[in-house]
């Protein structure tokens, strides 16, 4: 079987997409994952703690689960692990900085029409590319 890139997108796109309408239908809360992942650590999410806790255990899991079903599927993960670790330190800075993510600003943002959120993902992708224009090409990290 031959997978096509777009395809396996747009089946993401799909499930993100299902997951979040989902979550706002079950929970009358938006699905930013900053904010639950963030209302673990800060004491905010305490009242809600074991939803948030089994939300993001599925998120991790899933991932694992599907890759037994579609083995092979590259992630492209740089093999620097301190780029890796600081990356995800500055993720998780930004998007407490910026009060979500994209999950909760994109996807959830955008679909509501959220100025918010619309500006904040411009601003994402465009601090996305520039992140990646200097450190693979800039300095040669990535």
């Amino acid at each position: 079987m031959t997978h096509v890139d777009w395809v396996l997108g747009f089946a993401g796109g799909l499930m993100i997409g299902g997951a979040a309408s989902l979550y706002l239908l079950m929970n009358g809360r938006i699905l930013g994952i900053s904010g639950i992942l963030g209302g673990l650590f800060d004491g905010t999410g305490w009242s809600s703690w074991t939803d948030r806790a089994v939300f993001i255990a599925a998120t991790i899991a899933v991932p694992g689960v599907l890759a037994l079903f579609i083995p092979g599927t590259a992630t492209h993960l740089s093999t620097n692990w301190i780029v890796v670790v600081a990356g995800g330190l500055l993720v998780g800075v930004g998007t407490r900085l910026a009060n979500g993510c994209t999950s909760g600003h994109g996807v959830c943002g955008i679909s509501r029409l959220s100025l918010r959120g619309i500006i904040a993902t411009v601003f994402y992708i465009l601090a996305g590319g520039l992140t990646m224009a200097l450190l693979r090409h800039g300095f040669g990290v990535i």
